[in-house]
């Protein structure tokens, strides 16, 4: 059986579908998978055994100049790819119009989406022949291995979901594994921040550990607070700027990670390392880190000041 599926964003939703491929190939003996993905995720897909190809999309990009030649012709181009093969089954797991629309409508194959009820944007389930309800009031890993499950006509297993992908990053393990922590400081929204005093203060009640810390980052704006946090501190390494495979590698060799809600959090859970997810103004309870030894710490009346680095350091020695 192939199946396509479509989730084209964001890092964590598409980290999040990683356990419902795994119950369909315990389920479904030779079943695989393509899969629709926005190009700067393209690279997490790749990582399941289960997926044979990776169809990267640009919907982000091109609606900033949807009519321009060279995006029509890419457009096309896309079209062509994910008409290359005629699908047993297409999967939209991502319950939107725009994803709907442009993607999941040009699929060769059967079209299993969430119903009216059960999608984001209850008009997505106009493009589907076939339309499940699931409950909304549970995690969206579940949510998803829920839709899977129905759609391919097995029962969603009961135990934890399995990503599949920590093997992948664990068969290669670094120099230093398991001899530093990993801290996640970097997130879209300035009230999911954590002061950068609290994390120096962190990093000082820490010092005595004789474990290193590590500091990824992204955009320059996340480098130069991460030269901020590691200042004065020797043992502190700001890391050169990575590819996201590069990042799951240094997560899996982690001891433990802190981290603020972002999406590094959650491909951090999707590793099993132990990891204490700071949270304010979001709610963890139905996106929240998902798998083995995930902690949330939530902040006082949604203030991430309240946080204290003491709170975090005895979370922290729990955890490892």
């Amino acid at each position: 059986m192939q199946v396509l599926i479509v989730k084209t964003s964001s890092m964590g939703d598409v980290l999040h579908t990683l356990p419902a491929l795994t119950d369909a190939v315990q389920a479904i003996p030779g079943i695989g998978f393509d899969w629709v993905v926005e190009e700067g995720f393209s690279q997490i897909p790749s990582w399941h055994p289960a997926v044979d190809r990776v169809i990267p999309v640009a919907l982000r990009r091109w609606r900033k100049n949807w009519f321009a030649k060279e995006t029509r012709q890419q457009r096309n181009d896309f079209k062509q790819q994910v008409q290359q093969r005629q699908y047993d089954i297409v999967i939209d797991a991502q319950g939107l119009i725009k994803s709907a629309a442009l993607v999941t409508r040009l699929a060769r194959g059967s079209k299993h989406g969430l119903d009216w009820h059960s999608a984001r944007e209850p008009l997505a389930s106009c493009f589907y022949q076939h339309r499940h309800p699931v409950d909304k009031q549970q995690h969206a890993v579940e949510r998803i291995r829920e839709l899977f499950a129905k759609s391919l006509g097995y029962e969603k297993p009961h135990n934890t979901g399995d990503y599949a992908i920590a093997a992948r990053f664990l068969s290669h393990p670094l120099a230093d594994g398991g001899k530093y922590l990993v801290f996640l400081h970097a997130t879209t929204r300035d009230e999911k921040h954590w002061p950068e005093q609290h994390w120096r203060q962190l990093i000082e009640l820490l010092a005595p550990s004789g474990l290193k810390i590590k500091l990824p980052w992204g955009a320059e704006h996340e480098h130069q607070r991460a030269l901020r946090l590691a200042d004065g501190f020797g043992h502190v390494e700001v890391l050169p700027k990575l590819t996201l495979e590069q990042v799951a590698a240094v997560l899996a060799g982690a001891k433990a990670v802190v981290s603020v809600d972002t999406g590094l959090s959650h491909l951090a859970a999707a590793l099993d390392r132990p990891n204490i997810t700071l949270y304010g103004p979001t709610d963890p309870g139905l996106i929240g880190g998902y798998g083995l030894n995930q902690n949330s710490l939530i902040a006082p009346r949604k203030n991430m000041l309240e946080i204290t680095a003491n709170a975090v350091r005895t979370e922290l020695q729990k955890a490892i």
